[in-house]
């Protein structure tokens, strides 16, 4: 039996998303060059929700992509296929030269980021990569710091963090699980 307690719900989640967006812009002085990111599946949806409010606060549109990493895991013996080419001529032409700020649902170890940023750099050469993530729940192995960051979440290693969104679940909340006293 596992027990469970939201950690964020709608509205915690859109204030975290809506500070970003605006220390984004603070940030980068606006967002002439800025190119948003999402890491696919979540992610996808929090950078596309972030656009949504930055367009709102600058009344210019920014760029939002979708990262596949699926070929850059290093979890998943066999999925990266050298003989593949992996160029995305969408990519190709947003990430040169531009400010990229890459969207994450959780930072837990930093593989993923990790992952992302290789996928990146395959795709050309950014002029900045910048990170934003919902919840940055600790336990990194790689040097990897988000600059934005939605809420900290200090767990434990046994602890899940699972991230809900409206666009592909039943509604938005971030969830802690912390697995039964048996099961540890």
């Amino acid at each position: 039996m596992q027990d469970s307690r939201v950690i964020m719900d709608e509205s915690a989640i859109r204030r975290a998303l809506t500070r970003i967006a605006h220390e984004i812009v603070e940030k980068n002085k606006g967002i002439d060059g800025c190119v948003l990111i999402g890491i696919r599946t979540r992610g996808v949806y929090l950078a596309h929700r972030v656009a949504e409010l930055i367009l709102a606060i600058e009344g210019h549109p920014v760029a939002v992509c979708e990262l596949d990493i699926t070929q850059y895991r290093d979890d998943r013996a066999g999925t990266k296929d050298e003989s593949k080419d992996v160029q995305d001529t969408e990519l190709q032409y947003v990430v040169n030269n531009k400010r990229i700020i890459l969207f994450d649902d959780v930072l837990y170890t930093g593989r993923t980021i990790r992952a992302a940023m290789d996928a990146l750099m395959d795709q050309g050469r950014p002029q900045s990569i910048q990170l934003a993530v919902l919840v940055d729940r600790g336990h990194r192995e790689l040097p990897i710091r988000p600059d934005y960051i939605g809420k900290n979440v200090p767990t434990s290693r046994h602890e899940q963090i699972v991230v809900s969104l409206t666009e592909i679940d039943k509604g938005d909340c971030v969830t802690i699980i912390h697995p039964a006293e048996s099961e540890e």
